[in-house]
């Protein structure tokens, strides 16, 4: 019998089809509780392993003396750090919940307004009157929603263990990862290239330099901002600094910037008569709100040449969808399907026609297919 010609068994291949389904679930049943820390672990080695190889050459090319660097330089300059400010977190946001949550919470009096010339006053009564209008029942129904939602937000970050047992996992795969990272780099390059030749091969390579232009232009940008930006607010004496410096970071990382947060501190320093720690943290608040405009550029650039549009869109996007590990995941994605559309369009030359007879030649072809019909 002729056996050269197989003959494709509908039956066949869908039960392979859902074997290999059910094989696929079960490797992502298995490895669930690790998907978090290898994704963050991934992040921090592909952002830092040129600084890694840099270390390893100074080394005298010892890869083992330039992983445990990197480990030490992990722990104190990222995950003991993350892990104090966490905790602060915890802490200092406790009596902030409870005196939102206690009843007290009122409109201000702004006895100051009276002090400006020629409106103080009518600008004070005006106020008054709207408060004794309604904004005291305003205030009343916000309450519990402001209890609500700071109680969510506390409830959050009250899984410190699971967030340390997340960064333990980081830095276990992050020590894995530099210690083989040319095999798993080659291994995941081997795959593209089986999948998709040459582009796939590409696809890889730009999500890494996509991967290395957003931790170093968004999240090293919001760092320097958010820290920057909370030892002016703990050197001018504002209550609660450590909780701050973390909305700070939050609001630098979602591209709001840390004057949604240094703005309202200014004020209250004016408010409340310190007006020389004010103006020194006016001073402090200008040089910290433009840093982002000559960092943030200059470390894209080092990381992959991309539009920035296209990186602050994909962080925006990412975060909304993803969370906070979409900071990373929404660039790339744009990143490489951007580079690869690009690519595709570029396989044909641009049109060189001009519009005004482009546009001629094919009113001209509909008004005859109108005749013939």
């Amino acid at each position: 019998m002729n056996l050269s010609q197989k003959e494709w068994d509908l039956t066949q291949i869908i039960f392979l089809l859902m074997f290999i389904t059910l094989l696929i679930l079960a490797c992502f049943w298995v490895i669930q509780p690790f998907i978090l820390g290898f994704a963050w672990a991934s992040m921090v080695v592909i952002a830092t392993w040129p600084l890694m190889l840099r270390i390893q050459h100074w080394l005298w090319g010892r890869r083992s003396l330039a992983v445990i660097v990197m480990t030490l330089l992990l722990l104190l300059l990222f995950i003991i750090p993350v892990a104090l400010l966490v905790s602060g977190l915890i802490d200092n946001s406790a009596p902030v919940v409870a005196w939102v949550t206690s009843g007290h919470l009122q409109l201000p009096e702004l006895e100051w307004l009276k002090s400006i010339p020629l409106a103080g006053d009518k600008l004070y009564s005006g106020y008054h009157s709207l408060v004794a209008g309604g904004g005291g029942a305003l205030m009343a129904k916000v309450q519990p929603y402001i209890g609500r939602t700071t109680g969510f937000f506390m409830a959050q970050a009250g899984h410190f263990g699971r967030f340390m047992m997340h960064l333990g996992v980081m830095l276990l795969f992050s020590i894995l990862l530099y210690w083989r990272g040319e095999q798993v780099g080659q291994g995941i390059r081997h795959f593209a290239f089986r999948l998709a030749s040459r582009r796939g091969d590409a696809a890889v390579l730009l999500a890494a330099q996509a991967i290395r232009a957003v931790a170093l232009g968004v999240v090293v940008t919001a760092l320097v901002q958010g820290v920057l930006g909370g030892i002016g607010l703990a050197i001018s004496g504002i209550p609660y600094a450590t909780l701050l410096t973390v909305l700070m970071i939050l609001c630098c990382l979602v591209q709001l910037g840390p004057l949604l947060v240094l703005i309202p501190a200014i004020i209250w320093l004016y408010w409340s008569g310190d007006t020389t720690w004010g103006t020194v943290l006016l001073v402090w608040s200008c040089v910290v709100g433009t840093l982002d405009n000559v960092l943030r550029p200059m470390l894209i650039r080092m990381g992959a040449d991309l539009p920035m549009i296209l990186i602050l869109s994909g962080v925006i996007g990412g975060l909304i969808a993803f969370g906070m590990i979409g900071l990373f995941i929404g660039p790339v994605v744009l990143a490489v399907s951007y580079r690869l559309v690009s690519v595709w369009m570029h396989e044909s030359p641009a049109p060189e026609d001009d519009p005004d007879e482009v546009v001629e030649e094919l009113s001209d072809e509909q008004e005859q297919l109108d005749a013939d019909h």
